[in-house]
């Protein structure tokens, strides 16, 4: 009979500890997380709400927006069993806000048996702003003389912090940068294939909290005509660069092939990658005065001119030419056309060995089909310092420099940057405006 009633006993006691860790198993709220959880936000703004709750599952949630007091419901919601984890979008653009302070309510629960079933709950509050006006923007800089394919600046003024501003022309963004004064200058260009109708220039600002205005500017267009050049592939060119190309070309053996596959899909991923050097660009001007032309050198090629490639007297494919074809004599010293950072000094397509110097503002330079190289990333070079020496390498008949001049990953016509003139009246006088 002792033996019954400690093995009851045990028994119950037993039970009241499974019963104990039961109830106590699981005392943590669900978790919640708010993106973002402070600053400015707008209508526009994507409030994303994450709740996590492992152990029991989630049960339910209440949003709520708080101003001065005054409750708006922005959301309940009732989670099936089992949902441990969930993710939603939170909209403000059905609500009356004001602007200024906004306090967001996070209040959850879980479907844990403690608190007598109740469950495990948390109520969390994220400080936030409501902004629901775009920036101001106010243009400082009046004359604005773009030509095609060529350059200009833009200054201008903005009323608040902003996530991003700059010019905007069709596709193309050209991004701002303040300066020491607190305005802003916006190096850009009429792209090469933006048509004179399309070229609609417009500074853009895009404020903290997702609010975007843009702002119209007084410009002058001045429309050029390229050259069109017929070149003929020799089978000695095409024998010549084929084996340079063949790592580039994997499953082609034939030299037209080659040939066609790296003026088109590689010259397109060299582009790309000239782009995203844009990037590591100065924010202020690392170049002084005039662009410098490398010494002595017959021009070849103009900017821009409209190749078409004959193979046997048939067109086989079309190419615009984005920059300046000088030579001189073979392996002839290249000097850097002005002050800067080079941002790339390695192989890279149809440019071979190049060079490419950074001179803020998303301004560029590139020396291509290059021999040497004597110069590394990060060198900071002075304005006709010698980077290297002239070659073949890529895509090139022979030896020479293919120099060329980029604005946030734009080609723009070198001729405009070596001119003294051009520059002080375009550029110069709008950065040093006061």
């Amino acid at each position: 009979m002792k033996s019954l009633k400690k093995l009851l006993l045990l028994i119950i006691i037993g039970g009241l500890i499974a019963a104990a860790f039961t109830y106590f198993r699981d005392t943590d709220a669900p978790i919640a997380q708010l993106t973002p959880g402070d600053g400015p936000v707008s209508n526009k703004t994507p409030l994303i709400l994450s709740l996590q709750d492992e152990r029991a599952g989630l049960k339910t949630v209440t949003v709520e927006a708080i101003q001065g007091g005054k409750r708006q419901l922005l959301l309940t919601r009732q989670f099936p069993p089992q949902t441990r984890r969930a993710q939603i979008d939170l909209q403000l653009n059905s609500k009356k806000l004001n602007e200024g302070d906004l306090t967001i309510e996070v209040t959850s629960s879980d479907r844990a048996i403690y608190h007598l079933g109740k469950g495990n709950s948390s109520s969390l509050r994220f400080e936030l702003t409501y902004d629901s006006r775009p920036p101001i923007i106010s243009i400082l800089s009046r004359a604005h003389n773009f030509r095609h394919g060529g350059a200009g600046l833009v200054r201008y003024r903005l009323n608040e912090e902003v996530e991003t501003s700059g010019l905007v022309v069709g596709d193309s963004f050209f991004p701002g940068f303040k300066q020491d004064t607190g305005d802003f200058v916006a190096l850009g260009a009429w792209p090469l294939g933006v048509k004179e109708a399309g070229f609609v220039p417009r500074i853009m600002a895009r404020d903290m909290a997702g609010n975007e205005r843009q702002a119209g500017i007084f410009y002058h267009t001045i429309e050029r005509k390229f050259r069109q050049r017929k070149i003929n592939l020799s089978d000695s060119f095409l024998q010549q660069k084929a084996p340079e190309f063949e790592t580039l070309t994997p499953g082609l053996s034939d030299p037209l092939a080659i040939f066609l596959k790296v003026n088109g899909d590689v010259r397109a991923a060299n582009r790309q990658e000239i782009a995203k050097l844009s990037l590591q660009t100065s924010s202020s001007p690392l170049w002084e005065g005039a662009f410098s032309r490398q010494p002595g050198a017959s021009t070849l090629a103009n900017f821009a001119d409209q190749r078409d490639y004959l193979y046997k007297g048939k067109k086989v494919d079309h190419a615009t030419h984005l920059g300046f074809d000088l030579a001189s004599v073979a392996r002839a010293e290249i000097l850097a056309a002005n002050a800067g950072e080079v941002v790339y000094a390695d192989y890279l397509g149809i440019y071979g060995q190049c060079v490419v110097i950074d001179h803020g503002l998303g301004l560029q330079s590139i020396y291509a089909h290059m021999s040497q190289l004597d110069v590394v990333v990060g060198d900071q070079v002075q304005r006709k310092q010698v980077i290297g020496r002239t070659g073949s390498t890529g895509m090139a008949g022979g030896d020479h420099l293919h120099f060329g001049m980029f604005i946030s990953g734009v080609p723009v016509q070198p001729l405009e940057w070596w001119d003294a003139s051009w520059i002080r009246n375009n550029i110069t006088s709008k950065l040093t405006q006061p």
